[in-house]
């Protein structure tokens, strides 16, 4: 019955936005693009000499090598390709951008519109644990009540949304073109939910869509971490776990801005020097994002202890297979260097309701005080296990942390 009910919905939906501009879309990788890659991974250059043992220095050989194996041998792209083809997934051109997203109706008549936003180094592929949760609750021991009909677009620049030409692809731009792909799929109404980029878009939504908007739900909130040591005077104001927390985010800043941040001064300066080589170089786009898994998620050693290998690499293949390493970088470049539009502009706060979910494992550990200068903070949850992708990382604990928000808003008759 209820997959039954699905069906009809996205053929419902596929009707009424055929006048918008909007064209299925289904994805299916040309062989020679495989063997492309193959070919690449087999001939693969490595670097000179053995390289020190651990991490400190970056990605160590002998590990990258392994993972390499498994991608040239025993990874499936074919089976990623058709889970992620079981979404229904469409593209429409807005604001100039060839944007790609999947629709993923619930089978709920009365289900809330939510859409849900990546960030980099990931993709759609973050949410592919999380979206059938959502979506049909009943189906995965949840509440009907709790159901959303699921959104999941590609940033512009990023993967199959492609590259964009032009610049002032920056936040606010996105979460304008996300109100615009909302207003064509028919929802007036709905909730934002997003971490990495994907916060810094939906955060920006709703404080500029707060009519439409119902709620914000973050895994990450940009600039509410502390970024410089407090004071003594500053530490004694506080309670004593407002002093523990505050820290805490001083030191994981502290590190984070000396040892952790130079992909991001490259991105945000000089994207397209380094897209030559990560678009040139499979294990070169490999490492360029394992790395950030490592050091994101909730692992002790190795990324694959927090995120499905395979999943891992599912996510490469986005950027590899539509060479998306330089264009996806150029969100960092604009909101470096745009001096006009709103990224550049003094903000005011956001009115819309907003829940922050934390995860522990998060580089930027924020603070309750700051959060509440700039957001209409209504829900804050901490987590004892997760990081910076929990989607992937924890994807039960996210959905809950979800469900609970829009279900608190509805209780309140937001």
């Amino acid at each position: 019955m209820a997959a039954r009910a699905r069906r009809t919905s996205i053929r419902s939906m596929t009707s009424s936005t055929a006048g918008h501009g909007i064209r299925p879309f289904r994805l299916d990788v040309p062989q020679s693009d495989l063997d492309d890659l193959h070919d690449r991974l087999d001939r693969t250059r490595w670097p000179a000499g053995s390289s020190p043992t651990g991490w400190a220095y970056g990605v160590p050989t002998d590990y990258l090598r392994e993972l390499v194996r498994h991608w040239r041998h025993d990874y499936d792209w074919r089976a990623a390709e058709a889970r992620l083809n079981a979404w229904p997934q469409f593209k429409t051109t807005i604001d100039g951008a060839n944007v790609h997203f999947a629709h993923i109706r619930s089978p709920e008549p009365d289900a809330t519109a939510l859409v849900i936003t990546h960030g980099w180094p990931g993709s759609i592929v973050e949410f592919l644990d999380v979206v059938g949760p959502l979506a049909d609750p009943a189906a995965h021991g949840g509440d009907p009540a709790d159901a959303f009909h699921v959104v999941v677009p590609s940033v512009p620049g990023f993967g199959l949304s492609g590259p964009v030409t032009g610049g002032g692809w920056e936040a606010g731009r996105v979460a304008d073109a996300w109100a615009e792909l909302m207003s064509r799929l028919g929802y007036e109404r709905f909730g934002a939910q997003g971490g990495d980029w994907g916060a810094a878009i939906s955060r920006e939504l709703g404080r500029a869509h707060p009519d439409r908007v119902i709620g914000v739900h973050l895994n990450l909130l940009p600039g509410a971490q502390a970024t410089r040591e407090p004071t003594t005077e500053e530490l004694d104001a506080l309670s004593p776990e407002e002093r523990e927390r505050t820290l805490a985010s001083w030191r994981r800043w502290a590190t984070y801005s000396t040892e952790g941040i130079g992909y991001y001064y490259q991105q945000a300066t000089r994207p397209q020097t380094l897209a030559y080589g990560l678009s040139d170089s499979p294990v070169g786009q490999l490492a360029w994002i394992v790395e950030k898994f490592r050091e994101w998620t909730d692992c002790e050693e190795l990324p694959e202890e927090a995120v499905d290998r395979d999943l891992l690499l599912t996510n490469v293949m986005l950027y590899w297979l539509t060479g998306t390493a330089g264009s996806s970088a150029r969100i960092y470049y604009e909101r470096q260097h745009t001096t006009t539009g709103r990224v550049a502009a003094p903000q005011e706060p956001s009115s819309a309701p907003t829940a922050l979910a934390l995860f522990p494992a998060e580089p930027q550990i924020p603070l309750r005080r700051k959060a509440e200068r700039t957001e209409n903070l209504v829900r804050w949850t901490s987590f004892d296990r997760g990081g910076h992708f929990p989607a992937m990382e924890e994807p039960d604990l996210l959905v809950g942390d979800v469900r609970a928000f829009f279900r608190q808003l509805r209780e309140q008759g937001a």
